[in-house]
């Protein structure tokens, strides 16, 4: 399909209370409802909420906008495709049961007309500090999150909701931080990029896209692959589209 349109958004954070936030999901909902009917994929990768944890028979009481929009996307025959970021790790079988999401796990190679994508939210791929190696083995082990659910609802959504005011998004860069931390994290994503090039020599990578860093950017690898870093929806809100073999980074006012 020549015209195939695929969309790919990162770190909308929906939920956290900064900056509008009720303004922010309308935001993203009239993106998604916005989707051009020739639409065939939209990623969805990482952090799209600031904080989701699901019982069996329990979801966060927020966001009908938004699982309203996504619900509509899905029936119009769109795919949508999830991959956990480190805010909204613990999305398990809601998206997939009651909307049809296909969740991803990262870093996944998909084939897209006649290119290739590597795509993920990004979160522990270059960054290998052994903190945050810790923080997200926690968050991943099973047992704590059996531990977890053992909370009542109401416990657990407070606890989740106070630690999501810790967000980091909150505390605004000077622009020499900014622009240190963009490089910075230029240099650690591409090369990132070439060793995951050279250990999957059999698929050449056309296109590397990730969010997670909230540092917007665009580089070429030394194989002529692409790497591109989407913005978060607080400072720098964007989305990617492949269109006709290109991709577009479009900022959203």
């Amino acid at each position: 399909m020549s015209d195939r349109l695929c969309y790919f958004v990162a770190d909308v954070h929906l939920g956290l209370d900064y900056n509008s936030p009720i303004e922010r999901e309308k935001k993203f909902v009239s993106f998604l409802n916005s989707l051009p009917n020739n639409t065939t994929d939209l990623f969805l990768l990482g952090d799209i909420f600031d904080f989701w944890y699901e019982y069996k028979d329990v979801i966060p009481n927020k966001f009908t906008r938004t699982l309203g929009a996504l619900a509509s996307v899905a029936d119009r025959g769109i795919k949508i495709h999830f991959f956990n970021g480190n805010h909204d790790v613990w999305t398990y079988r809601y998206f997939q049961k009651e909307i049809g999401v296909i969740m991803h796990k990262q870093p996944s190679v998909i084939k897209i007309n006649d290119s290739y994508f590597c795509l993920g939210h990004g979160d522990g791929l270059w960054d290998k500090s052994v903190g945050y190696s810790i923080l997200k083995s926690i968050f991943n082990c099973r047992f704590l999150q059996k531990l977890f659910s053992a909370l009542h609802p109401r416990f657990a959504f407070l606890l989740g909701d106070k630690w999501s005011k810790h967000n980091r998004l909150v505390h605004t860069l000077t622009k020499e931080q900014y622009e240190k931390l963009k490089g910075e994290q230029m240099k650690k994503s591409v090369g990132w990029a070439a060793d995951f090039q050279s250990k999957n020599k059999d698929t050449q990578i056309d296109y590397f896209i990730f969010g997670h860093t909230h540092t917007p950017l665009e580089a070429i690898n030394a194989n002529g692959s692409k790497m591109f870093i989407l913005g978060d929806w607080i400072y720098h809100p964007d989305y990617i589209l492949f269109k006709e073999g290109e991709l577009y980074r479009v900022n959203i006012e």
